[in-house]
Formats: structure tokens, C-alpha cells, sequence
């Protein structure tokens, strides 16, 4: 079956595009092209917002009662989850995600969100009353912010569209969801499944583009928020945009986690735990624990346990049940980790194993050693600056202090662990690491909770009721005191 395309979902019809314009889809793992799809251009960018400027601004949804837009989404949900396998494929197909992970979180992931967005909106505060310091009551209402301009990146493209979607119709905005040019094809799914659960016309358009295009869809005078996951750099320059334009943003960027491996630690369970935490998705994963914590004493010994662990995961086919490290999504990712590799080498820390050049076995396909330093100092680059790819830093410190200062000791904080026998220490060193989210002896995302960083890591929170009110306006209704 052909996975090409020849339109962009916009107003509610699949409509042709204004250019020629084409996106050849790559699979990662064989260098081949998979799919060919429309480009969008900023004439379709400016066709999509208009349908969801008319769509907000006279069409029924943002009028709907949350309980009609909840329905809706209930039978979105029920589409999507008859399609997990096909989801999890599909993505696996155009960036190379290992099967086993793309089974695990490219899919059902996004599904549990719309699970737990449906529960979090059945009980959300919508309109209120509540007593004013003035003698009379106050209404204060959750009102839709409006067109959403919903960017994901490709590395977990669904995770990351419906932690914006969902919320985002649920509140009663519309939305033009611009995939990134590496993996547009779950995208479209996802748009035939909305349209198939009832969404009205304009309020869901999809235009898969590069950056450019990107950047016209952000600082769109129709646009009212952008809700963006990507990298720091991209962040900064749309919240700039957005800055210069009053106009709201959400930016869940990039991240430098530090697993702290405290003395007390099960060190084989340690290490399994870290094999997900650090290398999960190929480390392609913006809570990827790449800097892992020892003490002193332990360093040269856990670091090569570690490597042994790590040098024994299969690289190879990301369609393999067996693989648990499959290809970077591009050749330039490939090359910018590769470059990284080296210059750990250059700033001298020991390569425990892995380094440049292609796995044992493979002749094509954009695959990386999976690899593990040790001796890093954290002023090293490849300890401040995020690689997004399967690379491991082990660093010394002396203290459960020292540990928690180095943790800190960064641009970022989206993410970290801690590894102990003692739950409470473990959560004494939670409460000190200055991170949007924190695991003890695991690392997972409860989508009942905020998600986000401190620091570079970005702006708001995705999840929880503080992912739904990102949406959201509020309105206090004031009214008169009765009379005396």
C-alpha cells in the first residue's frame, strides 16, 4: 500500500496545495524513500489559519458546552485506539523508532493522554463561583485563547501533537498543527480520525512544512498561541515572536538530566533502569538521564558495568522486536552526534565503549554507536550541551551535596532521577534538583500531572489540569452587590 499523499487537510476536506512543492519521507534504517507528500507552503499556512480563524470565530465549536466537545473527543479516542498498531508503524517507518518502544509510547502514550485530558475536562472548573472581598459573589470562567498553532518535532511526533491537540480542543480552540518535515505521515492519520469522530470543519488543519514555514505560522496575525516541542535555539526565536507580538506560548524544549546514583543503590538494577532512561527512543528523547551521577569510589567500576550493559543492546532493523537502539532520524543527526563523540574524546574523557562509526554489522541506514564516557568532567561540552542521541556521560561527585550542585549545574532542567535503597533520601534529593519533573529508582510521565522545565527547558506545562488551562483565557464576572 502506498503511503504518498497529494493533499494537506485543511477546512475539513483534503485540499490540494498551492505549490508542487514535495516532501520525500526517508526511513531512517535503509536510506529509502518511503512516502511523498505535499510541502506546505505559507499560502497554505494562510489558508489553514483562516479556516481556523472562521472555524473559532463563527463556527459552532468554541459554542459547544465542554460536555458536547467531550463526547467528540470520546469517540476520537475510540478511533484511535483500533489504530495503535498502524500509529506505532507508521512512525516507526519514518523516523526510525524501535518497534518495541514505538508499541510502548508512540502510540499508546498519546492515546492514554486523550484518556486522561477526557477525565481531567469531565471535572475541570470550566465556569465558577466564588466569594468576592467585596460582599458579592465572583464568576470566573476557562474560556478558549483561540487559534493554537500546534508545532511538534518529529523524534515523538504523536506524544507531542496530542499533548497540544486534545487540550486544545477541549478548551474550545481551533488548531493548525504544522508536523515536522521528517514525519508527516502519522499526522495525517491523526487528521482522518478527527474528521471521523465528528471534529466540524476548520477546527483541525494539518500542513506538514519546514522551518520557514514554521515561522509564518508563528507570527501570524490569526494566530492567538503556540504551543511548540523542539529545541532551545527554535524556542527562544518563537518565543521572541511571540514575546514582540503579545501574543501566548507554550515551549517544551530541550533537556540535560542527571540521574543521581546514590551509594546505597542496587547497581544492576540501576543500570537497567538507565539503559531505558538514557538510550530510550535511541536517545532521541528530550528526558533522556544522559548524565548519570556516581560517587567517587564507584565511578571507574559503575562506568564500566555501564558500557558493558550498553555494549551489548542490539542496534540494527527498528522493525526487529529485538532492537533496542534503531537509526537518528536524519544523516545530519547522525553526523551531529558523531561530532559530539568525538570531541568527548578531544575534551578527555575515557570512551568506555562505543564511538564513531557505523554498529558492528550495518552498512546503511544512520545508525550511532551507542556510547558511554567516563571520567566527564560537567564543564565538558558533552555534559552541558544536549547531544539527542545514544550517549551516556558518567561523572564523579563526592557528597549527596556535591551530587544535587552538580544535577544543577546547567542550562536545562526538564527532567532527572535518583537511585537509592532509601525513598526518603531519594525524595530530599528530588526536592533540591531544580527540574520540571523527577523520578525516584524510575523515571515516567503521569498524564494526570504537569509536565515541563525550569530554566531553558522551556515555558508552561504540558498534562494535568495545568496542560488544559494552558488553553484557556480567564474571565472574572463581576456583579452588583444586592441591595440593602
Amino acid at each position: 500500500m502506498s503511503l504518498d499523499r497529494d493533499t494537506l487537510f485543511i477546512d475539513g476536506d483534503w485540499a490540494a496545495p498551492a505549490t508542487d512543492a514535495v516532501l520525500e519521507v526517508v526511513n531512517p534504517a535503509t536510506e529509502e524513500v518511503i512516502a511523498r507528500v505535499p510541502e506546505g507552503s505559507t499560502a497554505d499556512v494562510d489558508a489553514a489559519v483562516a479556516a481556523a480563524r472562521r472555524a473559532f470565530d463563527e463556527g459552532p465549536w468554541p459554542r459547544m458546552t465542554p460536555a458536547e466537545r467531550i463526547a467528540v473527543l470520546e469517540r476520537f479516542s475510540g478511533l484511535y485506539a483500533a489504530k495503535l498498531v498502524e500509529m506505532a508503524e507508521l512512525i516507526t517507518l519514518e523516523m526510525g523508532s524501535p518497534t518495541t518502544f514505538s508499541n510502548l509510547a508512540q502510540s499508546p502514550a498519546p492515546w492514554m493522554q486523550i484518556e486522561a485530558f477526557l477525565a481531567i475536562a469531565r471535572e475541570f472548573p470550566w465556569e465558577a463561583e466564588r466569594p468576592g472581598a467585596l460582599g458579592a459573589p465572583v464568576v470566573v470562567r476557562h474560556e478558549p485563547v483561540g487559534v493554537v498553532a500546534a508545532i511538534p518535532p518529529w523524534n515523538v511526533p504523536q506524544f507531542t501533537t496530542l499533548s497540544k491537540v486534545v487540550p486544545a480542543l477541549l478548551a474550545g480552540c481551533t488548531v493548525v498543527v504544522k508536523p515536522a518535515p521528517e514525519s508527516p505521515l502519522d499526522g495525517y492519520l491523526m487528521a482522518e480520525l478527527l474528521a471521523e469522530a465528528g471534529v466540524p470543519a476548520g477546527v483541525v488543519n494539518v500542513v506538514a512544512a519546514g522551518r520557514e514555514v514554521g515561522e509564518h505560522l508563528v507570527a501570524h496575525p490569526g494566530v492567538d498561541k503556540v504551543a511548540f516541542t523542539g529545541s532551545t535555539a527554535a524556542g527562544r526565536r518563537i518565543g521572541a515572536v511571540c514575546g514582540e507580538q503579545l501574543k501566548r506560548c507554550s515551549l517544551e524544549l530541550g533537556g540535560k538530566s542527571a540521574a543521581i546514583v546514590l551509594e546505597d543503590a542496587d547497581l544492576a538494577a540501576t543500570i537497567e533502569g538507565l539503559k531505558f532512561i538514557g538510550l530510550m527512543n535511541s536517545g532521541q528523547a528530550c528526558v533522556a538521564q544522559t548524565r548519570v551521577l556516581v560517587p567517587r569510589h564507584l565511578e571507574a567500576s559503575f562506568a564500566d558495568a555501564l558500557g558493558e550493559a550498553v555494549a551489548g543492546m542490539q542496534v540494527g532493523d527498528p522493525m526487529d522486536p529485538a532492537t533496542e537502539i534503531g537509526p537518528m532520524v536524519a544523516q545530519r543527526q547522525q553526523e551531529r552526534v558523531e561530532k559530539y563523540i568525538a570531541l568527548g574524546q578531544e575534551e578527555g574523557a575515557r570512551l568506555v565503549t562505543g564511538g564513531v562509526g557505523m554498529p558492528a554489522g550495518l552498512d546503511r541506514g544512520w545508525f550511532v554507536r551507542p556510547t558511554v564516557f567516563a571520567g566527564v568532567d560537567n564543564r565538558m561540552r558533552i555534559a552541558q550541551e544536549e547531544i539527542f542521541g545514544p550517549v551516556l556521560s558518567v561523572i564523579a561527585y563526592d557528597g549527596v551535596e556535591d551530587a544535587v550542585r552538580i544535577a544543577n549545574d546547567s542550562d536545562y532542567g526538564l527532567a532527572g532521577t535518583v537511585w537509592t535503597a532509601d525513598p526518603e533520601a531519594g525524595l530530599a534529593v528530588a526536592r533540591g534538583v531544580r527540574t520540571g519533573t523527577y523520578g525516584v529508582n524510575t523515571y515516567t510521565m503521569d498524564f494526570a500531572a504537569p509536565f515541563g522545565g525550569y530554566k531553558a527547558s522551556g515555558l508552561g506545562r504540558e498534562f494535568g489540569p495545568e496542560g488544559l488551562a494552558q488553553y484557556c483565557e480567564l474571565k472574572s464576572i463581576y456583579t452588583a452587590a444586592p441591595a440593602m
